[in-house]
């Protein structure tokens, strides 16, 4: 817009004068928020409120709100609400365009009314209908209870928009506060989620849940963010506050393309540059009995040290599901950890791991897999967690991927855990590679003696065939090449290369096919 200065107060036709002070009134309205009472106690608990969020999320000037006057009207005596508690709109963030939506708690509490849900829809669509990121920051208390008194002016819900944008654009929650009921459900559409660790989520809040159950139980216990990132897996990352939730949004999104339609670009810079990593060998022992930390491994073949994001780090804590820059190029890395269990793959690993899959093929990242687990985890608890349905699940992600796959075999592999972590040979891989070394078979050389009763001799012959996995499998192809741990970082930046141009030409949205396990 031109920025004209003689258009002042004096030169305004009377009738406009007047308009645009009724709107202006309007606006100041729409823009504040629960009030100074309200805002000055948020403040001194040293918690942004949802301007002041805009602001430390997208880039400097790049907002504009939209639906600023909703709430701003009475119909039937109801009290209105500033901006309908959301402040939503467009904006930028690393220069791209997103669009965001911010429920304001100072509002009744962040709840939904008809012009909020009106509000919601149409971000969602705009982010569906534009090809961009949506994101948003939950904080409230669900469908606003006086809804029922009102006339629903129209039957669609963001839900449903929700539902469709999955794999089509990337989509963010952050909860930063108490979210329940329909807010809380559809921070669960969305592909990524994170909570600052004084947040909580759940379908109904404590008071509801001792009303209908007789059960007491504090907002903490019942959806923590302890809770859902650690034990129930519902959210995928915690942080310590709003600035660092905000700062893990912009680093996910540096990862992504705005929407499945487009690619990430190669970044060139000299980090993205092949080196020999000599200091691997003294990381990863080649006794396979050994522990070792993972990340310390995905650290050292990432371009940086801020390359990397890891995705629900204390959930599934068998396996490492991280967003990496290797080579310049945005890659998924799926590691089994060998100091969590040997990297046997439980339930929740596997779970984790497929969802991390599905939203790499979705937006056409390739994915790296770094095996080294004795296989899927077994025992009576293992069973009734179902751990046989989670792993078929992860097997049929892995097998799905369209995007570029890379298999690695650093130490073992057994059974369906080396399927799983994309280890089948011929099974549509720019690359399959093993260190030397490696140990492979159906089941562990000494517990499947111990459990076929074989004789000694036989038991020295499946050991021997175990620890010659990476000759033979190199001698009949099973493996594209064996080669020196050193070059693992740049035999992987070549294989990414290879594919580079796979999607380039016309990149588009995954056909979802199958049915999940």
């Amino acid at each position: 817009m031109s920025d004209n200065t003689e258009n002042n107060s004096t030169t305004i036709p009377q009738g406009w004068k007047i308009l645009l002070e009724q709107y202006q009134h309007r606006v100041d309205y729409g823009r504040s928020m629960g009030g100074e009472e309200k805002l000055a106690k948020r403040a001194a608990k040293n918690k942004a409120n949802a301007r002041q969020m805009i602001a430390l999320l997208v880039d400097d000037g790049s907002f504009m709100e939209l639906g600023t006057l909703a709430g701003g009207m009475s119909y039937h005596g109801e009290p209105t609400a500033p901006a309908d508690a959301l402040v939503g709109g467009l904006a930028k963030i690393n220069g791209r365009p997103v669009v965001v939506g911010i429920e304001d708690f100072t509002v009744m509490g962040g709840s939904i009314g008809h012009a909020t849900n009106a509000k919601k829809v149409r971000l969602a669509k705009l982010a569906l209908q534009e090809r961009v990121p949506f994101i948003s920051v939950l904080e409230g208390s669900g469908e606003r209870t006086t809804n029922a008194l009102a006339r629903h002016p129209y039957a669609p819900g963001d839900m449903q928009v929700l539902a469709e944008l999955s794999g089509i654009v990337p989509t963010i929650a952050l909860v930063v506060g108490p979210s329940a009921g329909h807010g809380a459900i559809t921070g669960m559409l969305k592909d990524f989620i994170i909570m600052t660790r004084d947040a909580c989520m759940f379908a109904a809040g404590p008071p509801l849940v001792e009303a209908a159950l007789g059960e007491k139980v504090s907002k903490e216990d019942l959806g923590g963010a302890a809770i859902h990132t650690a034990k129930s897996g519902v959210a995928h990352n915690m942080v310590e506050d709003i600035e660092e939730g905000f700062a893990l949004i912009r680093s996910y999104l540096s990862f992504l393309p705005a929407s499945a339609y487009s690619t990430m670009p190669k970044q060139h810079n000299k980090a993205a540059a092949e080196r020999r990593l000599d200091e691997l060998l003294n990381l990863v022992p080649s006794d396979d009995r050994i522990a070792y930390d993972t990340r310390k491994l995905i650290k050292l073949i990432a371009d940086d040290d801020q390359a990397i994001v890891e995705i629900q780090p204390t959930y599934g804590r068998s396996i490492v599901t991280s967003l990496v820059r290797m080579g310049g190029y945005s890659v998924g890395v799926v590691s089994n950890q060998p100091s969590f269990m040997a990297g046997a793959i439980t339930a929740e690993a596997a779970d984790k791991a497929a969802h991390f899959i599905h939203i790499c093929n979705a937006y056409h990242l390739p994915v790296i897999f770094l095996a080294d687990n004795p296989g899927v985890m077994s025992g009576s608890m293992a069973e009734q967690a179902g751990t046989l349905r989670s792993a078929a699940r992860m097997y049929a992600a892995q097998c799905a991927l369209t995007s570029p796959k890379l298999h690695v075999t650093l130490r073992k592999a057994f059974g369906f855990g080396s399927s799983l972590m994309g280890m089948n040979p011929f099974d549509h891989q720019t690359l399959t590679l093993a260190f030397p070394g490696i140990t492979l078979g159906g089941i562990p050389a000494f517990g499947g003696g111990i459990a076929t009763n074989v004789d000694e001799d036989k038991a020295a012959q499946l050991k021997a065939a175990e620890e010659s996995g990476a000759w033979s499998t190199g001698d009949t192809m099973a493996y594209d090449e064996i080669i020196d741990p050193r070059e693992l970082r740049n035999a992987l930046i070549r294989g990414l290369d290879l594919s580079a141009g796979r999607n380039a030409a016309d990149p588009q949205p995954v056909a979802k096919v199958g049915i999940n396990p």
